[in-house]
């Protein structure tokens, strides 16, 4: 069973406006409301593509009460820990000549929450897979991904970890399965700049050394790399098109070479069919579906 964790789980209500004034009141020309979250990203790829999993996190108010059935309409399992206080947040997302967000704070999350989360993740055994993704709101402590590691290092549980800076190095004496940094996230841990392929084989090694079997690196227009635990690169490019959307494509990436590689323990199809989920939610408004994904999969700049 694969799992995934969201922090900070969001809607995201975004409009679209044809030109964004500041000196008269705006009206859109349409609007969405999304569930949002890099963890509940991943689960829901997860599910199209037919993999079983479950959503774990932490969820207040209406709103997060709302995200729940938008979910399970969606047929995405979720076992979320509600807050006694304050409201999951909105995340406004306009879109006019180029894009704003605007990113809330969301609830506060006590100690005895923390502990309920343990509880959940306790329950994990040998053999599932849990992907940790995001940066960590707040009120919960800096070391959270390091305190859960901690707690299933020898559980046989096969970590994922797509975050960035401190917050990725203190998680690899861990030897997650996989990290995903993108090349720019790649470069600042090392403070260079990433410019090839060699320079993400050079840079991938460091990060294996210091514990991390396998490094996904998203490199934006150019595709995709993978440095394989064996040392093996692996390179995917992008299809053209224009571009709808940019959220959520990591996360579709990251679903997506998991889904790859446990079904067929090949990396070279995982990465392929990670670059087509990503692919694929880029050319959609919102997440990719299982046929959009399948359509991107024929692509001859995926093969």
């Amino acid at each position: 069973m694969i799992y995934t964790v969201t922090f900070n789980p969001a809607l995201d209500y975004v409009m679209n406006v044809n030109e964004l004034q500041t000196k008269d009141v705006n009206r859109t020309e349409s609007e969405a409301l999304y569930y949002g979250g890099k963890g509940i990203n991943v689960s829901v790829i997860l599910s199209r593509l037919g993999f079983e999993n479950k959503a774990l996190g932490f969820i207040a108010g209406f709103t997060g009460r709302y995200i729940e059935e938008m979910l399970k309409k969606d047929n995405i399992k979720t076992d979320f820990i509600y807050l006694e206080n304050g409201y999951t947040r909105i995340n406004v997302k306009i879109r006019a000549e180029q894009e704003y967000d605007i990113n809330a704070q969301g609830p506060e999350i006590s100690q005895a929450d923390i502990f309920a989360l343990y509880e959940r993740l306790d329950k994990l055994k040998a053999g599932d897979c849990l992907v940790l993704a995001g940066s960590v709101p707040k009120t919960l402590p800096n070391d959270i991904y390091e305190n859960i590691l901690k707690r299933l290092e020898n559980k046989g549980v096969d970590f994922v970890v797509d975050a960035t800076g401190d917050l990725l190095l203190n998680v690899l004496k861990f030897k997650p399965f996989m990290i995903k940094p993108n090349h720019l996230e790649l470069g600042e841990l090392f403070s260079v700049e990433i410019k090839t392929l060699e320079d993400i084989k050079i840079y991938g090694k460091k990060l294996q050394e210091m514990g991390a079997k396998n490094v996904l690196v998203s490199r934006g227009k150019h595709g995709a790399a993978l440095l394989d635990e064996n040392g093996v690169l692996h390179k995917m490019g992008n299809v053209p098109g224009k571009i709808k959307n940019t959220v959520g494509c990591g996360d579709s990436m990251v679903a997506g070479f998991l889904a790859g590689y446990f079904e067929t323990k090949d990396y070279d199809y995982a990465l392929r069919l990670g670059s087509a989920c990503g692919n694929a939610t880029a050319f959609c408004e919102t997440l990719a579906t299982r046929a959009e994904i399948n359509e991107m999969l024929l692509s001859e700049y995926l093969k």
